[in-house]
């Protein structure tokens, strides 16, 4: 069973509710996910579910708000791409909004390498 553009949709639907349990039902038990930022060359990696599963809810705990919009989908064989746009405020007020993508390779209906890019955007002052 391959990987869909529906089932990435549905991921995502289930990252802006802040559904763990529905979030890493699409991650392999081995997946490695490799973040926007960090100091290493691809970001920060973290691997496996636990680890991937604490670094989605930081996101959400850091930015109560944390909201992916417009993204769009497809897949080709092992691989895919999901488009969007991403939102959230964090403690201070200050606002991020860039457009992003992530690679996905896939295996056996699960992700087991995600790999997220964002737009390098100043940060929006709180109250601007």
């Amino acid at each position: 069973m391959a990987l869909t553009a529906d089932d990435l949709a549905r991921l995502f639907d289930a990252f802006n509710r802040h559904d763990i349990d529905g979030v890493m039902s699409f991650f392999a038990e081995d997946c490695v996910f490799n973040a926007v930022g960090g100091p290493e060359v691809y970001g920060v990696r973290f691997e496996g579910t636990e680890a991937i599963a604490n670094a989605f809810s930081g996101v959400w705990k850091a930015m109560p708000d944390a909201h992916w919009a417009h993204h769009g989908h497809f897949v080709h064989g092992d691989r895919a791409v999901s488009e969007w746009t991403f939102s959230g405020t964090n403690a201070d007020g200050s606002r991020i909004e860039a457009e992003g993508c992530d690679l996905f390779t896939t295996a056996n209906g699960k992700i087991v390498r995600k790999q997220a890019f964002r737009k390098n955007r100043p940060l929006v002052a709180a109250g601007a």
